[in-house]
């Protein structure tokens, strides 16, 4: 596939291995042959099995739960490609941790996202390659260049089949006026009407909805967001634009499949009728309940991958 040689290797930590494969695959070149282990006092150990002077090389790990496990190993192995004199170092996140915490919400809070974008650096890394960053401007806390994919691709993709030639019985509806950018966006590349869902914090981790802007009632409505955590924004939106806005089925599409705490409970009692994530995070078996849908990143990735190496400009990828 390459004509400049095979000097590329893919690596994969522990946090998304069936991504890095599937990536390879693409690519028609073999996993990098290392091992990634934790020591019985916690510390992590990461040992290469192949020479990688000189090489292109790419680490793909999500940062995902356990979070400062997952970065460590990512971190770590960056270091010991470093010193093993690696050509160019890119770390492949699909998932980025830590990406919430962009700002000083109050007095003395820390700015976690550049924190971690800083300790990449230092660790050797030359360049990221991410989807769906929680917030745009965490590409400006690197001092190396990032790639931003956008998980919106796949997730059209996926809808336009299922709307079809249906489009005016489609509303994509932003579960928050902080979303209202990307589901905008997402509704552009559908080709349907936009709602937004007004919405209030109490306080954290609770949320009220106040209004929706915008109609519904009728419609079958599109939820769209870039990631869910313990899904009480989502399912608090599905509730409201059938019982507020009269809307029929309601279906949601999220890059991230974060799901922590009620998260599962919370979506088997809601009333969505579908629930499309992407494979930036792998989901254990327990949590793949009935209404759960996963497409696959990997040919995005093997794109954006190849994109680099062979010196072609990423930017095409985002029409």
């Amino acid at each position: 596939m390459f004509l400049h040689g095979s000097n590329i290797k893919v690596f994969s930590c522990n946090s998304n291995e069936p991504v890095a494969r599937q990536i390879c695959h693409i690519l028609e070149i073999p996993l990098g042959k290392s091992k990634v282990q934790t020591f019985n006092d916690g510390e992590i150990g990461v040992s290469l099995y192949e020479s990688v002077r000189g090489s292109d090389c790419f680490i793909v790990q999500s940062t995902c739960d356990p979070v400062n496990d997952n970065l460590m190993e990512l971190l770590i192995m960056i270091d010991a490609m470093k010193r093993a004199s690696a050509g160019r170092i890119t770390a492949v996140i699909p998932y980025f941790g830590y990406a919430r915490q962009d700002r000083k919400a109050k007095a003395r809070d820390p700015i976690s996202a550049k924190l971690v974008a800083d300790l990449i650096t230092t660790a050797g890394a030359d360049r990221v390659l991410s989807m769906d960053l929680h917030a745009a401007q965490i590409q400006g806390f690197f001092n190396i260049p990032v790639d931003h994919l956008l998980g919106a691709q796949l997730l059209a993709g996926y809808f336009k089949e299922k709307i079809g030639d249906a489009l005016d019985d489609f509303v994509v509806v932003s579960p928050d006026l902080g979303s209202v950018t990307r589901a905008r966006n997402f509704a552009a590349r559908v080709n349907c009407p936009l709602a937004i869902i007004d919405k209030r914090r109490p306080k954290a981790g609770v949320s009220e909805v106040v209004n929706i802007i915008g109609n519904v009632k009728g419609k079958n409505v599109i939820l769209v967001d870039d990631m869910i955590d313990t899904a009480g924004t989502l399912c608090n939106a599905a509730d409201a634009v059938v019982a507020l806005g009269g809307a029929l089925d309601v279906y949601a599409g999220a890059t991230h499949a974060v799901l922590s705490g009620p998260a599962i409970e919370r979506l088997q009692k809601s009333r969505l009728k579908e629930l499309i994530f992407l494979d930036t995070i792998q989901l254990p078996k327990e949590k793949r309940i009935d209404i759960i849908k996963i497409l696959p990143v990997a040919p995005m990735f093997a794109e954006a991958i190849e994109r680099i190496y062979t010196d072609k400009p990423v930017s095409p990828m985002f029409v």
